[in-house]
C-alpha cells in the first residue's frame, strides 16, 4: 500500500469508530428514553451512507406508534434531540438517522415510489412537475429517486413549504 492508500483506510476506519460511537452514544440516550416512557423495545445499530443510523423495534408496534407520532412529527424531534445528545458528549455535529417501528423504512419505499413516478411523468410529459412540501429526509429519498430514473431535481421554497421540482432531462 502506498502511504495515500494507507492514510484514506486509516480516515475510513477513524470515521466508522467515529460513527459506531455516536450510535452507541444514542442508543443509551434512547434507552434512558425509553425506561422514563415506560415503554419496551430494542436498539439497533448500524452504520449507512456514512451516517450512524439507530432503530427502536419492538414486538408491540402499537406502542411504539407513540414516538413516531402524527406522520413521523414526534420522531423528527427524538431524532434531533437524540442528535443533540450525541453532540453533547462529543461536540461534532451529527448526522444520525433515527427510525422507529420501521416507520422511516416503509416511508422511504413510498417516497421512492413517488418519485419514480414524478419522473415518468416527466419524461412522458416533457414538463417539470412539482411535489408536496416535504422535510428534509423525504425530499432526499425523492432526489434519489430521481436521480436513479436519469432526471434531476431542485429543492425550492422555504421550511416548512420546501417542495421537490422534478426537471426535464
Amino acid at each position: 500500500m502506498t502511504e495515500g492508500t494507507t492514510s484514506k483506510a486509516a480516515e475510513g476506519s477513524d470515521t466508522l469508530t467515529r460513527l459506531e460511537q455516536e450510535g452507541e452514544i444514542a442508543a443509551d440516550y434512547l434507552e434512558g428514553l425509553l425506561d422514563i416512557a415506560d415503554l419496551d423495545g430494542d436498539i439497533d445499530m448500524d452504520v449507512e451512507a456514512d451516517r450512524a443510523a439507530v432503530s427502536i423495534i419492538s414486538d408491540s408496534a402499537r406502542e411504539l406508534q407513540k414516538l413516531v407520532g402524527r406522520d413521523g412529527e414526534v420522531l423528527e424531534a427524538l431524532q434531533e434531540l437524540t442528535r443533540l445528545a450525541v453532540h453533547r458528549e462529543t461536540g461534532d455535529r451529527s448526522r444520525l438517522m433515527l427510525d422507529i417501528g420501521g416507520f422511516r423504512a416503509k416511508k422511504r419505499e413510498i417516497l421512492a415510489e413517488l418519485g419514480a413516478k414524478a419522473a415518468q411523468e416527466v419524461k412522458s410529459s416533457g414538463q417539470p412537475v412539482k411535489l408536496d412540501p416535504m422535510t428534509p429526509f423525504e425530499r432526499k429519498v425523492v432526489h434519489d429517486a430521481i436521480a436513479a430514473a436519469g432526471l434531476r431535481s431542485e429543492s425550492e421554497g422555504e421550511e416548512p413549504q420546501r417542495f421537490v421540482v422534478v426537471l426535464p432531462a
